[in-house]
């Protein structure tokens, strides 16, 4: 039998909504990472953006383990000398609630020009509310540890 290698004109993209209210970071990062780059699907093919689109609501009630809160940190440098900023998990939670999750998925999918479009359809929101009713999206539900 022969593998099917999809086309970039043959795909299409189904949308999915996940509420992660309660949910740990790094598990609700890699289950959206998995639906954007299309590794569900069985006709996954790699060099091709066949992936979902994923509606993602209650960012800012993701949680994490342990004492994260207090000694995760996200760095970003100007490339100026002495241009480095770090800023605490809970005190970019407080600015942006999106971004932890956002940061997590990228560093989960590849590092190629593939990795843009599927960023693209990533739409984060931080209550229960989205405006993207017109793509129909699937209700998914994370899957726990002690589900599998």
């Amino acid at each position: 039998m022969k593998t099917k290698m999809v086309k970039h004109k043959e795909t299409s993209h189904e949308w999915f909504v996940m509420d992660v209210e309660g949910q740990v970071l790094g598990r609700a990062a890699s289950e959206i990472a998995t639906l954007l780059s299309g590794k569900y699907r069985p006709d996954f093919t790699p060099n091709v953006d066949n992936g979902a689109g994923v509606i993602v609501l209650n960012c800012g009630k993701v949680r994490i383990t342990g004492k994260k809160a207090e000694q995760k940190f996200y760095k970003r440098f100007s490339g100026y000398p002495g241009g480095q900023k770090v800023t605490r998990y809970d005190k970019m939670m407080e600015k942006d609630p999106t971004y932890a999750l956002r940061h997590a998925v990228r560093g989960m999918l590849p590092k190629n020009k593939l990795a843009t479009l599927m960023l693209r359809r990533l739409k984060l929101y931080v209550g229960t509310e989205h405006p993207h009713e017109a793509q129909k999206p699937v209700e998914r539900k994370i899957q726990d540890g002690d589900e599998r």
